[in-house]
């Protein structure tokens, strides 16, 4: 399939009319100023090699050097070429907190923000293993499949909020059966999850569901975002979460039931620091697990075409400039 990598200059091609325009207009005034100066038969016969069609002739041409040069210009581009390449790392399923609770300023600007900046920073370094991304609060959704898009991963990151799910709590069970589901069917004993998440759990059995992961060879990961003593939950506006009694709502790390999780999932545990977020330090945890060979399809670059329609235009520009505007014995010079 053909397509233009800078169509923009396509736009050139609607020149071409007006160039026929701007030519007749021109033969038309030049033909009035001969009717001034006398007969136009009388004129013709002073002028006998004057050709009136190899004007246009040229100008055709012209046009169609130009034709081909706006699409040598706009890149044309035969399909992408498909190849299949085999890389050796590692599985991760990020599972990421985006609750209500995740705003809270105890990190610069929030838990939420700082966590986003770590993963996107983690992805930055990664080369060979796969990345997929979870978001969860009362419920848990895949926001990327396992990957090595990286380029898609750091998009879809950024676009993460705390609007991403509608249903508020933070069900870390959910999110770890979710994480597990999403695995590629081919992968095997090189998974891991890593939770990042202030650990207040509402809603279920975090430690059974990383138990069951733990059985199906997937370790579990947790990093705890937040701080010991708490912090509220700013709102928009300026104003803080509250209770229905009013008081205002502090949400506070709970190490205790990650550093269970992890337990549970045979990972481990580690609380992000405002300057060593911890993430790296799982990861590089991680990586000592076994490397799995991965066959991955990809595209490399598009076959381009451009040189063949400048050879064109070229060619055309040749034949232009060789035809002469007067009648002879031949069309050239």
């Amino acid at each position: 399939m053909l397509q233009f990598a800078q169509p923009q200059f396509l736009l050139l091609i609607l020149t071409i009319p007006l160039l026929f325009i701007a030519y007749a207009v021109m033969r038309r005034s030049r033909r009035k100023r001969i009717e001034l100066f006398g007969n136009p038969d009388l004129v013709n016969t002073l002028i006998p090699r004057a050709s009136r069609s190899r004007g246009w002739i040229k100008l055709s041409i012209y046009s169609l050097a130009l034709f081909f040069f706006s699409l040598g210009l706009a890149r044309p581009q035969l399909g992408a070429k498909i190849k299949e390449v085999e890389t050796k790392g590692v599985e991760i399923m990020i599972a990421l907190d985006v609750s209500n609770s995740m705003l809270a300023e105890d990190y610069t600007p929030n838990r939420l923000e700082r966590a986003k900046l770590a993963i996107s920073r983690l992805v930055d370094k990664m080369k060979e293993d796969r990345i997929g991304l979870i978001v969860f609060a009362g419920q848990a959704f895949v926001q990327l499949p396992v990957t090595t898009d990286y380029v898609s991963a750091k998009i879809f990151l950024n676009n993460i909020t705390t609007g991403s799910v509608p249903v508020q709590g933070t069900a870390l069970a959910d999110a770890i059966n979710t994480s597990v589901k999403s695995f590629s069917q081919d992968s095997k004993n090189s998974r891991a999850i890593i939770l990042i998440t202030d650990g207040e759990n509402h809603e279920d059995n975090p430690i059974e569901a990383a138990s069951s992961a733990k059985e199906l060879g997937i370790q579990i990961y947790t990093l705890g975002i937040g701080s010991s003593e708490g912090k509220p939950i700013p709102l928009p506006g300026g104003d803080f979460l509250k209770d229905k009694d009013g008081n205002m709502v502090v949400t506070k790390l709970d190490e205790k039931t990650l550093a269970e999780v992890a337990k549970a999932g045979d990972g481990m545990f580690v609380k992000a620091g405002n300057s060593d977020f911890g993430l790296d330090v799982l990861v590089e945890k991680i990586h000592n697990l076994e490397k799995q060979s991965y066959k991955s399809v990809v595209f490399e670059d598009f076959d381009e075409q451009y040189m063949y329609f400048f050879a064109i235009a070229l060619f055309f520009l040749i034949i232009d400039f060789m035809i002469v505007d007067r009648k002879g014995k031949n069309f050239f010079k």
